[in-house]
């Protein structure tokens, strides 16, 4: 259990009523969830409002409740924070629940229309033939140094994001391969995740009936790349001297640009990676581990 103070770290507050000291001993989103001890968040959804269940989650034991409105009456005994967004706030309190468990592996997500299942399930099997411990988060399925269990989301709910990462770093996992929906992007699931590298396959005109515009579906899908962490600077290579009374061709800062610092972004053409072709798929893929190597480390 840790104190509430600590799980809130970060999770932009902005009202408190209670004793923040509270221990907790996990975090939820759903009253049916709740058991003693127990910081419950009301989210606000497409098909009803957490705001509705306070109650009920109070009365199987919630120790504390994060919302973005207090409710009218406060009950006594009871932690109440207000914040300024529940679903921002629930994927950071995850996060310091369970001690940020994407920074004891590599997290690497891949996002894109088409292609995220065959790019993430390929790494992780590439990286598990170099004799790495792996875990993968994809449509199909979860796992976890080799175990295999059946996956609910493309991307799960924080709680259960940041309970299988902790689960993948208690077991020795290395590197994680997850695949990153644009829902999630939008719903704050990964909202304070640490990811160290970001592929992107390709994007068309898809999943309009939540984004309502392509326009609004580029923006979730970019949102995921501007969280990620600048690459770090490479020293760029000394510039030969052209000849004597020779103009140089190239400009050498034209040559240093390609070594600066951006973001941890790489490009996979998705039409490759054929499933009816193994052999080409894999090649494919072979390719570009020496680059996606060269970002994660």
């Amino acid at each position: 259990m840790k104190p509430l103070k600590d799980i809130l770290y970060q999770a932009r507050l902005e009202q408190v009523a209670g004793d923040t000291n509270t221990p907790i001993a996990q975090v939820a989103f759903d009253s049916r969830e709740v058991k003693p001890g127990t910081a419950f968040v009301a989210v606000r959804g497409t098909a009803g409002d957490g705001h509705g269940f306070i109650d009920a989650a109070i009365a199987k034991g919630a120790a504390a409740i994060i919302c973005e409105e207090m409710p009218a009456q406060l009950q006594e005994g009871i932690a109440y924070v207000r914040v300024a967004d529940s679903r921002y706030a629930l994927a950071i309190m995850a996060g310091n629940l369970h001690d940020h468990p994407d920074r004891r592996l590599k997290l690497v997500g891949v996002t894109g229309t088409n292609g995220k299942t065959s790019v993430a399930t390929l790494l992780y099997e590439l990286y598990t033939a170099l004799g790495h411990a792996c875990g993968l988060i994809s449509t199909v399925e979860v796992r976890v140094a080799g175990q295999v269990r059946p996956a609910t989301h493309t991307t799960p709910d924080p709680v259960q994001l940041n309970r299988l990462l902790a689960g993948m770093a208690d077991a020795g996992v290395s590197h994680c391969f997850m695949e990153v929906s644009s829902h999630a992007v939008v719903q704050q699931r990964i909202a304070g995740l640490q990811f160290v590298l970001g592929i992107f396959t390709n994007i068309t005109r898809d999943h309009l009936d939540f984004h309502k515009t392509f326009d609004a579906y580029i923006r979730a899908k970019k949102g995921f790349f501007d969280a990620l962490p600048a690459a770090r600077p490479r020293r760029s290579p000394p510039s030969p001297l052209p000849p004597r009374g020779c103009r140089a061709r190239y400009p050498a800062r034209a040559r240093a640009d390609r070594h600066a610092a951006g973001p941890r972004l790489l490009r996979l053409r998705a039409d490759r990676l054929r499933p009816e072709e193994p052999r080409r798929e894999l090649l494919t893929a072979a390719r570009t581990l020496e680059q996606i190597n060269n970002q994660i480390r």
